[in-house]
């Protein structure tokens, strides 16, 4: 090798080392001499290229084989010295004892705690592209949370090996881009020190769903929410998901299983208890079990972004806002919006070159992120995370999924609507109340004063009639059947039937597996609710608003007219709900409830504050206020949790929820 030209003090300072002789390699340079120190050339320049990872993965399986074999060793005696029946007891489930014989046989294998060690019975799979991805495959899913004691047990980690032989392997799955693939061997899983905590990239490996559920039970969940949840969130392209279900590509693909586990658990949370045939602490274990699989997947797969992983943070979101979980839910949100913002979903220019599905997936799903975001914003008091304008993105082609195919959008029969139109028009509301929340923080920040307010208050006027024509031209499934709007409140909503019939309506929707289904599963009804319960939320922050201006303005405004529009949103808001079933309306869950009730209580405190409001508006208002006893009923039937569960009968009043 040769020798470098200058000694390790020069290279170190980097200055020009200078020798008198240069042939005499004993003689000191100059700077050496002046500096009083030892003039040596150890210095040798390193191999040039990458590290060899080939090698250094052979050496550290080596070294893990070796740790692994001696640790095996040392425990021998303590595993023996353990009673084989007080271990089966410490496995055992205390679940089965208090089931019965049908809620056994659903009841998910993974729910028991996992502490043996697991066996490979499917080839190992592992991702060529991805360093991340872990190397070997169990057929166990164990939660990363779950630290077993020293004296029962001990945890489990893959362990890097070389590729025996690997089988290249890609393909594209449904409407998302899968991860290209490399099949090995099966490799032997040592046992490591319960102390450990699994890296992340342990569970990002390919899983069964019968490790999570039978089978069955998950195709009868999926099916539950193609009923009954997919009307209001379409960012699934139905057939696609179905055929990937059906050539299991979860056991090839992570994401893919996380996307089927997110879907199970956001499901679970949002249809009828009695449509699922398991007791509300089971289901809502599976719940949280199919939650936890799902991110500790995701945990470790953000790079590359894709639209998968949006639309499994946004039903992670949905979980957590039908558990109670506000810090999570928002922070579930926050990163769909964000990896939705890296992929550009928000620009009509980054769907160039998109098969048709995937385009359809991610405008259907960036507009369900808009739209939650003005719902939070709104009901929540959050600033706008997604702002109307900054988005480009067309509104999602109004096709069904089966006219959408990975080559072309094909035609549309006519005479059939499609359901994505519902999601299109409360977009088209969402983006109205986005363009006011957005003149109402500014103008909050800095008050319009003379012209200013004035030009305010004519935009304001402006998006109120925008928001009231909203609907006028929707298609005939989704428009509203005509009430008698001349009398302001129905008469038959009086008295204490009514509401003792609509109780007990709800019990039995909620309760008895074999009540009528037909008005939940028209989802047309059930998008009717949606819509015109945000028209009314929307059409009553812009009138607020729009009074304020006037006050701002004239230095007073006519209580009697306030009362009168306050009236009528009261009443046009009952006569909504009159006018859509009762299964309908219950099928939207707790999100219709939250936007009802935030309209009723300001709505009542307005009129109890008012001296001169007049008496047809108080019972307007306490007419909606007995309403909102009724889908509070229908927010506790959608409780998991016997701890928030609280009592509820027909008699229920006017009391504050």
């Amino acid at each position: 090798m040769r020798q470098s030209q200058s000694c390790d003090a020069c290279r170190a300072r980097k200055v020009r080392c200078v020798r008198e002789n240069l042939e005499d390699s004993k003689q000191s340079c100059k700077h050496c001499i002046a500096l009083g120190i030892p003039c040596t050339y150890d210095y040798r320049p390193k191999k040039r290229g990458p590290p060899n990872l080939y090698l250094r993965r052979l050496q550290e399986a080596a070294a893990a084989a070796v740790a692994a074999q001696s640790e095996q060793n040392n425990q021998t005696n303590d595993v023996a010295s353990i009673s084989p029946i007080s271990a089966h007891q410490s496995l055992s489930s205390p679940i089965h004892s208090s089931l019965s014989p049908l809620q056994q046989h659903i009841q998910p294998p993974s729910l028991e705690p996992i502490m043996a060690p697991i066996q490979t019975s499917a080839p190992i799979i592992s991702p060529s592209r991805y360093p991340i991805a872990a190397d070997s495959y169990h057929n166990h899913y164990s939660p990363v949370n779950t630290i077993l004691p020293t004296s029962t047990s001990s945890a489990l980690l893959p362990q890097k090996t070389d590729d025996n032989q690997s089988y290249p392997f890609s393909e594209t799955y449904g409407g998302f881009p899968a991860y290209s693939w490399s099949y090995k061997q099966p490799q032997s899983l040592p046992v490591l020190l319960p102390n450990v905590i699994p890296p992340l990239s342990y569970y990002y490996r390919p899983y069964r769903l019968e490790d999570i559920a039978p089978r069955d039970s998950i195709s009868l969940i999926i099916a539950l929410f193609f009923d009954f949840v997919y009307p209001l969130t379409p960012c699934i392209h139905k057939p696609s998901f179905m055929a990937d279900l059906h050539t299991k590509r979860e056991e090839r693909d992570p994401l893919f299983f996380a996307l089927v586990m997110s879907t199970v658990a956001s499901t679970l949370v949002q249809v009828p208890r009695s449509y699922v045939p398991m007791e509300r602490s089971v289901v809502r274990k599976l719940a949280q079990r199919c939650y936890e699989a799902s991110r500790h997947i995701t945990t470790a797969a953000y790079d590359p972004p894709m639209s998968m992983h949006v639309i499994i943070r946004y039903f992670d979101c949905i979980y957590h806002f039908c558990e109670g979980n506000d810090a999570a839910q928002h922070a579930a949100f926050g990163e769909a919006a964000h990896i939705a913002v890296t992929l550009r979903m928000h620009e009509e220019s980054s769907y160039e070159g998109l098969d048709p599905i995937e385009c359809e997936v991610r405008r259907r799903t960036f507009w369900l992120l808009f739209d939650a975001d003005k719902s939070m914003s709104i009901l929540l008091g959050r600033p706008i995370c997604l702002r109307d304008e900054d988005c480009t993105v067309h509104f999602p082609k109004e096709l069904d999924d089966e006219y959408i195919i990975r080559s072309a959008y094909l035609p549309q029969p006519r005479g059939k609507t499609a359901l994505v139109s519902g999601l299109n028009y409360i977009s088209r509301i969402f983006a109205l109340l986005g363009e006011i929340l957005v003149r109402i923080r500014v103008d909050k920040r800095s008050p319009p004063q003379g012209q200013f307010a004035t030009a305010r208050l004519e935009e304001v006027q402006s998006l109120h009639s925008r928001i009231m024509g909203a609907l006028i031209h929707t298609p005939e499934p989704l428009r509203l059947k005509q009430t008698r709007r001349h009398s302001r409140l129905p008469a038959e909503c009086d008295g204490a039937g009514f509401r003792q019939a609509t109780f007990a309506e709800v019990k039995d929707f909620f309760e008895n597996p074999k009540a009528s289904r037909a008005n939940a599963l028209n989802p047309f009804l059930v998008m009717q609710a949606n819509l015109y319960v945000t028209q009314q939320l929307v059409r009553f922050v812009v009138e607020q608003y729009r009074d304020e201006l006037i006050t701002s303005l004239q230095g007073s405004i006519d209580e009697h007219q306030v009362a009168e529009d306050r009236e009528a949103v009261a009443s046009d808001l009952l006569n909504i709900l009159r006018s859509i079933p009762i299964q309908s309306i219950a099928t939207n869950g707790p999100s219709l409830v939250h936007k009802v009730r935030f309209v009723a209580s300001t709505l009542l405190d307005a009129v109890r504050k008012a001296e001169t409001a007049p008496v047809s508006a108080a019972r307007a208002h306490a007419f909606l206020w007995d309403f909102l006893s009724i889908l509070s009923e229908i927010e506790r039937n959608y409780l998991l949790d016997d701890d928030r569960d609280g009592t509820s009968s027909g008699d229920g009043g006017m009391s504050m929820i």
